[in-house]
């Protein structure tokens, strides 16, 4: 399947979701002023490098979550230094780099120009952190959803990541290649079929599909994350006496669901499930004092969950200076 970025927009622009979005779109921006250098960072976890790379940011309509009480949501945000504009809440998207010294491994591709025009920028940050697309040995995928795959292709269907092996779990690649659930989807869900498949297909003589808890070398291990999607996952990397978990999609709203973990967004495909795991998360990074960092927690994305009362903060580690 090839897919082009006219088609799958137009695929996509019968989706609920996707008419929000349109119907309230994302602010570009308006100046080259307004845009910020910053879109590497660097962490050493043991003898790896970390490199989150920004992919861009996205602006959500209040209407993706689940319950909206004005005063508790502008509370949360206006508590963490955040606002919402207009009736929109931004969110970052990221990816990061692992260099381990013999391998240099992908977590999470961004969405290309698939999704918002704010985002795009990951492929051109990683040549910016000093590695081309070719020098990737391995794409570890969070989950199948546009804004995590869209960079795996370029605007002809092809691989951008020639080299890459493609890590995915099984219950996930199963769920987006199943015809029948695309059917009983119908035209609202078949954008985001038909682009899960067209990014990875190009990839289907190097996949490397895993189940629970498997090791997939150089360090890293996996972690069953349903609820977000079906096969979401997190990936540990695992270094000397240090580890980072990349826990892909357990929060969207660093400055609200931290302290509101009941609240879900639109895009959690198993609401109840979604909560059990992001309860089970929570409460494991906070008793083992992990060392965390999302997709969509404020860029870089690395620090540690506190409890607070009957819920939580997100404590960001301090800047590195140098890695």
């Amino acid at each position: 399947m090839t897919l082009s970025r006219r088609s799958f927009l137009s695929a996509t622009a019968a989706l609920p979701l996707a008419t929000t979005l349109t119907a309230a779109p994302v602010r570009a921006m308006t100046s080259q002023a307004s845009t910020q250098v910053a879109g590497i960072h660097r962490t050493r976890i043991g003898d790896s490098v970390v490199t989150a790379l920004l992919d861009g940011y996205v602006d959500l309509p209040t209407g993706v979550l689940s319950s909206f009480d004005e005063a508790q949501v502008s509370g949360a945000f206006a508590d963490y230094g955040h606002k919402i504009n207009d009736g929109h809440m931004r969110i970052p998207v990221n990816g990061y780099l692992i260099e381990t010294g013999e391998k240099k491994i992908l977590v999470d591709a961004g969405a290309a120009d698939l999704f918002a025009p704010t985002l795009g920028s990951l492929t051109a940050n990683l040549k910016a952190a000093g590695v081309t697309p070719d020098q990737i040995d391995m794409v570890l995928l969070t989950h199948l959803h546009v804004d995590h795959v869209g960079a795996l292709i370029d605007g002809e269907g092809n691989a951008v990541f020639p080299n890459a092996e493609v890590a995915v779990a099984q219950s996930e690649w199963d769920f987006w290649y199943d015809d029948a659930m695309m059917a009983a989807g119908g035209e609202e869900a078949a954008g985001f079929f038909q682009a899960a498949r067209a990014t990875t297909t190009p990839y289907k003589d190097r996949l490397k599909l895993f189940s629970g808890e498997a090791d997939l070398g150089a360090g890293i291990t996996t972690m069953p994350l349903p609820g977000h999607t079906p096969g979401h996952s997190g990936f540990t990397l695992s270094s000397g006496d240090d580890s980072l978990l990349f826990w892909g999609d357990i929060v969207h709203l660093t400055g609200l669901q931290f302290t509101h973990p009941e609240l879900t967004v639109a895009f959690d495909m198993d609401r109840d499930q979604t909560l059990k795991t992001r309860a089970k998360m929570m409460d494991m990074a906070a008793t083992d004092k992990l060392l965390v960092t999302g997709m969509h927690v404020d860029f870089p994305g690395w620090g540690q969950v506190l409890r607070a009362g009957d819920a939580y903060r997100y404590q960001a580690s301090p800047w590195n200076y140098a890695v």
